[in-house]
């Protein structure tokens, strides 16, 4: 019986993957927690379902985060800086209802998902945006990594 549970261990340990390849190289992994009061004038546009806005407070993300009610009360949260390259002086991306767009590269991601829409199809990796933590607590949306 010691070797059967033994020999279920080792295949548990085996199966775990710590593969790091589909780890984004180009953005670093940044502790915050930021709260959202949906009473707030510049958070109240989450009220609405399909709504998105650009969080710009230092200290949050790399270069800021966009959130988007994606209703049911669910909210998604993303990295504002392209994911397919280092932060640079063009990677901040910007927000057009519920699409993000690059201006390095006129890359364009959907808030909703994170999903870039024009994948070069080069045969190069191409990542999603890099998506936060967010929660809904009453009133309040917290975003955190």
């Amino acid at each position: 019986m010691g070797r059967i549970w033994g020999l279920i261990l080792m295949l548990f340990l085996l199966s775990c993957d710590n593969n790091r390849d589909t780890r984004n190289p180009f953005l670093q992994e940044v502790g915050f927690r930021f709260d959202l009061n949906l009473s707030l004038p510049l958070y109240s546009p989450l009220t609405n379902t399909g709504s998105s806005v650009y969080i710009d407070a230092s200290g949050v993300g790399t270069r800021g985060v966009f959130v988007i009610n994606a209703g049911f009360d669910q909210f998604r949260a993303f990295e504002a800086s392209c994911p397919n390259h280092a932060p640079n002086d063009c990677s901040t991306m910007l927000l057009n209802g519920q699409t993000a767009t690059c201006p390095c590269e006129d890359y364009e991601y959907s808030v909703f998902t994170g999903q870039q829409f024009n994948r070069p199809d080069d045969g190069n990796r191409y990542y999603d945006m890099l998506e936060y933590r967010a929660t809904l607590s009453g009133n309040v949306v917290s975003v955190s990594n």
